[in-house]
């Protein structure tokens, strides 16, 4: 099975949306080996921007540039490019400008580094945006659809991207739907949503569900917001019991934007399985998500513990 960063793809396809239309450029922040913009830098090095350790500046320069006609990418490590929040706000969002904001290093995921180098309130953050389109796409094929989609729409995007390599879960005729999750397996008993690093896991934990006779469906959500909502009523209604998992804190993030959904609309039990309210730290990729618990043995054993409590709880045991 293949596996490639989604901050990978993402270079690979810049390179691509810049060949076909010559109003994309890109803005980086010191950062152009690590986000892969020097593949685009290298190939077009008269549309490429470099802004140093100044990201604010960079957000405002690429919002002054949508605004007078071309498609900015500007991109930096997650952390650092939403932690100029109030710039991305006023000259992004309020603007409505057609900037293309990329955050890579996204999660636990990222290693090594440790928590001043992981995002992890980005999608938070960038899902109050108004008219924000926010993307996390899980493979390099839909990393490469997504990016081509956002060079085409007309608004502001964000697309969250990892570090570490990510295994494919589409098979190759894999076409990208914007606003629409994926059903990736089959089940009834439960469903397991997932975005970005944590899907691969998600299909991974299927199995080991299934060895204790729980029927699991997962649906991959690349996209946040816009959220597919009749995808995610339509497995409330199915399999009654929903569990969200996400490299990524659980306040805001994908738990909280599916909670929101059936709230409103058809409440069922929901699990919010990511980052519990605390901070990152150093290690490797594979030990932080065995550490945080967002791997395939992770994902399982909470997945099943929470449907056994909603099937006691069905039952009127205490």
């Amino acid at each position: 099975m293949a596996a490639k960063a989604t901050r990978q793809a993402f270079g690979e396809a810049l390179v691509d949306v810049g060949a076909k239309n010559p109003n994309v450029v890109v803005l980086d922040a010191d950062l152009s080996k690590s986000t892969m913009t020097c593949l685009f830098a290298d190939k077009y090095p008269e549309r490429f921007f470099e802004f140093g350790i100044a990201e604010a500046n960079m957000i405002g320069a690429g919002a002054g540039l949508a605004l007078a006609g071309k498609i900015p990418f500007v991109c930096s490590f997650a952390c650092f490019i939403t932690g100029r929040f109030d710039t991305i706000r006023m000259s992004v969002g309020y603007s409505r400008a057609n900037v293309k904001i990329i955050g890579t290093h996204a999660g636990v995921g990222i290693g090594e580094d440790g928590h001043s180098q992981m995002g992890l309130e980005d999608i938070a953050l960038m899902r109050t945006i108004p008219g924000m389109t926010v993307l996390q796409p899980a493979d390099e094929i839909e990393t490469k659809q997504a990016v081509a989609f956002a060079a085409e729409h007309e608004g502001p995007v964000y697309i969250r991207l990892t570090r570490q390599k990510l295994p494919d879960v589409n098979g190759p005729d894999y076409v990208y739907q914007p606003g629409r999750g994926v059903e990736l397996a089959s089940g009834m008993d439960m469903t397991i949503f997932a975005t970005g690093g944590t899907v691969h896991p998600a299909l991974q934990a299927k199995d080991i569900l299934a060895a204790k006779q729980i029927d699991a469906r997962v649906v991959n959500v690349h996209t946040l917001k816009p959220l597919d909502e009749e995808l995610i009523l339509r497995c409330a209604r199915e399999t009654g019991c929903l569990f969200t998992v996400e490299d990524h804190t659980v306040i805001g993030g994908l738990g909280s934007a599916v909670a929101e959904v059936v709230a409103e609309h058809h409440p069922v039990p929901v699990k919010r399985w990511g980052i519990l309210d605390t901070f990152g730290q150093s290690g490797g990729e594979k030990e932080l998500y065995r550490h945080y618990q967002i791997d395939a043995e992770g994902i399982a054993a909470a997945a099943a513990a929470f449907y056994q409590k909603n099937i006691q709880n069905k039952a009127g045991i205490a």
